[in-house]
């Protein structure tokens, strides 16, 4: 990975990501309207973990008037789980309960004036295809059944980038803000304490070191060498408004380019 620009050296440049339009009726989750005048790139839920037609539609007509691109976060089907329980799902089975999602979303984003250009699995699916071949065989089926020309964004070595990069899908590697990281690369699970962090101050600090250096510390101090298109900050994390501001303001200090990738 790069590190920070020097004279004449090319600025880096980096997508910034958040989960947006997982609230649901009259339950409000995160503050849309303020991280998306903060990110480049929205996954937007697409009503299997998260999100009704209202919702869903609010969101991605705000990301249109700001010039962000929507990504669809599609999930197991676990709204009650908030996509955050392994689904044994059949590879036909997942396959079309994303179609499904793909067709849904863009659906939405079409009536806005927008279109979906990324897909991003949610919660327990983003995890399982790190390493569950069928699974991330289904994924990429369906985005190839659906959207080629879409992108999928995931976690770098994943099963799912592997496959996707073989079916000839362009894909882009994320980084988490405000996640933390086991020695292998892995995201530590939500079931462990310290799993999410939620200082601004050194959240922002960790993603200007990744951005500029390449290096993230995992739990244990291994330095992991890091190299994203993206990094996401999670819009229903405690301080999710306060933590992206710090994050971008960090980055633009320290000559960082915030685009959406391409």
């Amino acid at each position: 990975m790069a590190g920070s620009a020097g004279a004449g050296a090319a600025p880096r440049t980096i997508d910034l990501n958040a989960d947006l339009g997982e609230s649901f009726g009259r339950w409000t989750l995160g503050d849309d309207a303020a991280m998306v005048d903060l990110v480049t790139s929205a996954n937007v839920a697409c009503g299997f973990h998260a999100g009704d037609p209202l919702t869903l539609l609010g969101t991605v007509e705000r990301a249109a008037a700001s010039g962000v691109r929507v990504g669809a976060q599609v999930s197991y089907r676990d709204l009650a789980g908030f996509g955050r329980r392994f689904v044994d799902a059949s590879v036909d089975e997942l396959r079309a309960d994303v179609i499904y999602q793909l067709g849904a979303l863009d659906g939405v984003c079409r009536a806005a004036g927008t279109r979906v250009t990324y897909v991003k699995p949610h919660g327990a699916l983003y995890n399982t295809v790190v390493h569950h071949a069928a699974h991330a065989e289904a994924v990429v089926s369906a985005v190839l059944a659906y959207g080629p020309e879409l992108a999928i964004l995931g976690l770098p070595g994943s099963e799912l980038l592997r496959q996707a990069t073989a079916a000839g899908i362009r894909c882009h590697t994320e980084a988490f803000a405000d996640r933390a990281y086991n020695a292998d690369g892995t995201l530590v699970s939500r079931r462990e304490p310290g799993a999410v962090l939620d200082d601004p101050a050194v959240v922002a600090e960790r993603v200007v070191r990744l951005v500029t250096h390449g290096v993230l510390a995992a739990v244990d101090g291994t330095e992991l060498e890091v190299d994203p298109d993206s990094v996401c900050i999670h819009g229903d994390s405690p301080g999710a408004v306060a933590m992206a501001r710090q994050v971008r303001a960090g980055l633009e200090e320290a000559g960082v380019d915030i685009e959406a990738f391409t």
